[in-house]
């Protein structure tokens, strides 16, 4: 592709009056990719992020060994060596292999709660600025309860009524995750409420429904990625302390947080069965963490010239 080739298409994208919605949407996603691509430490999370989802899809040809079944007579608690890169176990079973599967776990809580989640928040927070009066206080006050408690506290309890389990677990993360994006949303509705926009649909007959979920919605979306991504870490470190109580995902999962309550017996002699399983939400939470950033950079129209 020759020079001038790239230069008209990158005109075309970052034309000041584009001819379609098409046009608009792609200059606007090439603006936000070179703000993103400045940021280094934002491209190496997401690196990181990228290496997670092809480890997760990927972890029956990565692993080498069960992630469940060990060899408890001729393996247990084996040093790192060429044929078990991160040791084993109490039980003779290969740590990495468990990391390796491990990494679905963690992918299948902070997707499933990012689910449940932000349209959770999102909802209650257009809402509540849209409508206003005791609406917006009943809303508002349920979500400053939520608030109150710490997040891992309200976690706990909600597990412990529910039982422990993975699903449990990701259900009860989900309840304690949604007011910070409620307050998100509702802080942006109560930005473009009174706007020229939205008066302008509002004469045009627009039902309070279609003008929150089609005008207002929108334009919270890209603050809510934002919160949502940072956030993941925080997801991950609560699966794991709930893994670590014994709440979160139950034996034989390889989850990292139980990995490591697994491994705190032998953290003197041992101590490769807890510091893997720790390195991996050590860099797992940091790659979400420099993704977050980045896109806060990347997608806030207020930061950076275009």
């Amino acid at each position: 592709m020759s020079a001038e080739t790239i230069q008209s298409r990158r005109a075309w994208l970052l034309s000041d009056r584009p001819a379609s919605r098409l046009q608009a949407r792609l200059g606007r996603a090439y603006v936000s990719w070179r703000r993103f691509s400045a940021n280094r430490l934002a491209l190496v999370g997401m690196l990181i992020i990228i290496a997670l989802v092809v480890v997760a899809a990927f972890a029956d040809v990565l692993a080498p060994y069960s992630a469940t079944v060990g060899d408890l007579k001729n393996a247990r608690l084996l040093a790192p060596s060429a044929e078990h890169w991160f040791g084993t176990d109490d039980l003779g079973r290969d740590i990495y292999s468990r990391i390796v599967y491990g990494a679905r776990w963690t992918l299948y809580v902070v997707i499933l709660v990012a689910i449940i989640a932000a349209p959770i928040g999102l909802l209650v927070g257009t809402v509540a600025g849209y409508a206003g009066g005791w609406t917006d206080t009943i809303l508002m006050r349920i979500t400053d309860i939520f608030l109150a408690f710490p997040k891992l506290v309200l976690a706990l309890a909600f597990v412990a009524a529910l039982g422990p389990g993975i699903e449990n677990a990701v259900l009860a993360i989900a309840i304690t995750s949604w007011p910070p994006y409620a307050r998100i949303a509702r802080a942006e509705t109560l930005t473009v409420r009174n706007s020229d926009y939205i008066k302008a649909v509002q004469l045009m007959g627009a039902s309070p429904f279609r003008i929150v979920l089609r005008h207002i919605m929108p334009l919270c979306i890209s603050s809510l990625i934002i919160r949502v991504t940072l956030d993941m870490a925080g997801i991950i470190l609560t699966a794991a302390g709930l893994g670590f109580l014994g709440l979160g995902a139950q034996p034989p999962l390889p989850e990292w947080g139980a990995m490591i309550a697994s491994g705190r017996r032998f953290i003197l002699d041992q101590w490769w069965v807890a510091a893997a399983p720790g390195a991996a939400i050590l860099i797992v939470s940091l790659g979400f963490n420099l993704l977050g950033d980045g896109l806060r950079d990347a997608l806030d129209p207020r930061s950076g010239d275009q």
